[in-house]
């Protein structure tokens, strides 16, 4: 008689949490995230479809994922550390630590070649151009970083560095609610408006 006793409270145990999970799963798994799906695409149409920037109406990127810029037109980006670089779906640092000394040679071979790109620059080399984010795919640079690229870009386009000071000016994001993070500029963005100007 004890033991069936024990074989019933194991079996209502049992039938207890295979619902519990059922609900949770249905709940939690499905109804939420299809909730905060529409709800994310009511109110922030452009952002739940990933921010695509359209030219042409064609897709050439996104505002929130960095993309390699080569040519001396373009201002570039920070170094990616993503798969093959600025891989969305292979996104990390480097994870090497100030001590490395591949990390070491990869720095100071990444300020020699930007010095070399950038012969007219006026100030130091700015530390997010040498450095890759946490992420490998981050979009947006200092300021610093953009007005040390502005003479090889003005120079290319064949403007003023004045000019093309103007229009990092223009797109200088300031700190999110005026406290977090720091100032930044959107490299597409950027580059964007320089290519739509006459």
């Amino acid at each position: 008689m004890k033991l069936q006793t024990i074989k019933d409270d194991t079996i209502r145990h049992l039938g207890h949490a295979a619902a519990y999970t059922a609900v949770t799963v249905i709940l939690l798994g499905i109804l939420y995230p299809l909730a905060m799906t529409g709800v994310s695409e009511l109110l922030f149409p452009a952002q739940a479809k990933g921010s695509i920037v359209y030219r042409n109406g064609q897709a050439i990127g996104s505002d929130i994922i960095g993309q390699l810029w080569t040519r001396p037109q373009y201002f570039h980006g920070r170094p990616s550390a993503a798969g093959s670089g600025y891989d969305p779906t292979s996104t990390s640092g480097t994870n090497l630590g100030p001590t490395s000394k591949k990390l070491i040679d990869a720095t100071a071979a990444t300020i020699k070649t930007l010095t070399k790109e950038n012969p007219d620059a006026t100030m130091p080399v700015p530390m997010d151009l040498v450095t890759s984010s946490g992420s490998g795919i981050d979009p947006d640079i200092s300021p610093e970083a953009a007005f040390y690229q502005s003479p090889r870009v003005a120079k290319a386009r064949h403007l003023t560095v004045e000019a093309v000071d103007a229009v990092v000016t223009l797109h200088i994001m300031p700190r999110t609610f005026g406290f977090l993070g720091e100032p930044h500029v959107n490299v597409m963005q950027l580059n964007l408006a320089l290519d739509g100007q006459k």
